[in-house]
């Protein structure tokens, strides 16, 4: 298992695809933070912090976590999908997929040994991009900060952890769908134009269970909550972690039991 594993994370990191993946999930989140921070250090010198949604460097680095989550799904459709892209007629045209699976038959093993690199770089990615994220939006607003904002830590794991998930259901979706193409159009678009759950959520609010509503709570403050009745932070994690973890085993099944 762990030389799989090895395999699989090397294997991750010689795709281009995963170096535009790890940019979108740190680099965004680090330069959306710093705009948001002088927005907010602007406000606080003018004093008009009355049309600002928050003022603490925080908030302004929590405000970005959207934009790490698009990456990390993006991070977990590559790695699936690039198993089933055919390779050019120079290289036989065949997909990589059937390497894999000859060099590792047991299926499962292998879907877990992917999940594994998934989780491990998301964590990294989060780690890097948030700590950076914070450092500079607190770098930029300095003193002008209120002197009773804290670090809700809590809510920096939180985004973590909803990074972690989020790319996890992902990669269980695309090894459904076998191509990146359907995944990265719906995932993405529902995270970052338009949110079919906040849609539903309009018309029952049964919504709030489904997997990015339910773990909206675990980075989000009043100010970034798109819903009223939003799950706390615990239960939105579990509910969350139950999606993943029953996507996963559906991916998994599937994975066995259909050709390759």
């Amino acid at each position: 298992m762990t030389r799989l594993i090895a395999a699989e994370l090397r294997k991750t990191l010689t795709l281009p695809s995963t170096a535009v993946a790890l940019a979108v999930a740190v680099l965004g989140p680090i330069a959306l933070a710093v705009l948001n921070a002088f927005n907010v250090r602007d406000a606080l010198r003018s004093g008009e912090t009355d049309s600002a949604t928050y003022t603490s460097a925080a908030e302004a680095a929590l405000s970005a976590v959207p934009l790490g989550t698009a990456g990390a799904m993006v991070l977990g459709i590559v790695v699936i999908s690039s198993e089933y892209t055919a390779n050019s007629t120079d290289a036989g045209g065949g997909r990589q997929i059937s390497t894999t699976l000859s060099a590792a038959p047991r299926r499962w093993l292998v879907l877990v040994a992917k999940s594994v690199v998934v989780a491990a770089l998301v964590v990294l990615a989060a780690v890097v991009a948030l700590s950076a994220a914070l450092a500079a939006a607190t770098a930029i607003i300095g003193d002008a900060a209120p002197a009773d904002s804290g670090t809700p830590w809590g809510r920096f794991v939180g985004a973590a952890l909803y990074w972690t998930l989020a790319a996890l259901m992902a990669l269980a979706i695309t090894v459904l769908a076998r191509s990146g193409i359907v995944p990265l159009i719906v995932l993405i678009a529902n995270g970052t134009v338009i949110s079919a759950s906040f849609l539903l959520w309009k018309v029952t609010s049964l919504a709030r269970y489904l997997p990015d509503l339910a773990g909206t709570r675990l980075f989000a403050g009043d100010s970034f909550t798109s819903v009223d009745d939003a799950l706390p932070a615990v239960t939105g994690g579990l509910v969350m972690a139950a999606w993943a973890a029953a996507l996963l085993l559906v991916a998994g099944v599937v994975l066995t039991r259909r050709d390759a």
